[in-house]
């Protein structure tokens, strides 16, 4: 057995490239490379690799700054899996690649620039720490260009590991008026108990289903994403930009 002995800590540096398969090659070189203004970098001519049933495909790269690449797989022949045409859930939507700007000036032009082009703006959204603009390419992934609004400091990762142990634990809602529409439907819901607790947080416990509906609610949909930002204890059955239904830890294997 081989050893490698060494006193310094095991780090990664950074992310080399994140990937994902197109159908579209011309557009999504154009997207990145004309609009964003990603340089093509890289390419590779895969043919003959990986097991028979597996497609010839291009595997290129484009530079995304700080020593990164973002990367797509062009399958040659190949049709799009029907799965990936249509892709209406909100998990689909998680997976995306978000770039940094450094001030509002930029984040504006750059606003103006995808206007300009005709690519529409979905979102403009401040969540607590960025401003993100929100956008799709070709492939309709969604893309992200955002502005740090502050440095993260030593209590954002305090509360985020509370948040984290919280979210195995029981649902928790912040105490801001922002959520008293979460609290009153929980109240309203049988079998359902609300309390106060004194870290700041409400914790609303249910026998079953929770289920809510962000527009009876009146939530934007900056505060519906952020609804379980407290955590929970159970599995989400259905979270999407209208509803979210929960079911309680008994009830998780229905």
């Amino acid at each position: 057995m081989n050893t490698v002995a060494s006193t310094s800590p095991l780090t990664l540096h950074g992310v080399h490239h994140t990937a994902r398969p197109t159908w579209n090659l011309k557009e999504t070189v154009e997207f990145y490379r004309d609009i964003l203004g990603l340089p093509l970098v890289h390419a590779i001519s895969a043919r003959g690799w990986g097991p028979v049933e597996h497609p010839d495909f291009l595997h290129f790269f484009f530079d995304s700054g700080d020593g990164s690449t973002i990367a797509f797989f062009y399958y040659l022949g190949d049709e799009q899996p029907e799965h990936l045409v249509h892709r209406p859930r909100y998990d689909s939507d998680a997976i995306h690649t978000a770039w940094r700007v450094h001030s509002r000036e930029e984040l504006d032009r750059w606003r103006l620039r995808l206007e300009e082009r005709g690519i529409p703006i979905l979102y403009q959204i401040e969540h607590e720490v960025i401003e993100s603009l929100y956008f799709r390419d070709p492939n309709g992934y969604f893309v992200e260009i955002t502005l740090p609004l502050r440095v993260l400091k030593a209590l954002d990762a305090s509360d985020a590991e509370l948040t984290v142990r919280a979210a195995i634990e029981e649902v928790y809602v912040l105490d801001l008026p922002e959520f008293a529409s979460l609290l009153r439907s929980s109240r309203a819901t049988a079998g359902c108990t609300v309390s106060r607790l004194d870290s700041g947080y409400w914790k609303i416990e249910a026998e079953h289903e929770l289920r809510f509906k962000r527009k009876e609610l009146g939530l934007g949909p900056a505060l519906w994403n952020s609804a379980l930002c407290g955590g929970f204890l159970g599995r989400i059955t259905a979270y999407d930009r209208n509803e979210m239904v929960l079911v309680a830890e008994d009830d998780s294997s229905k």
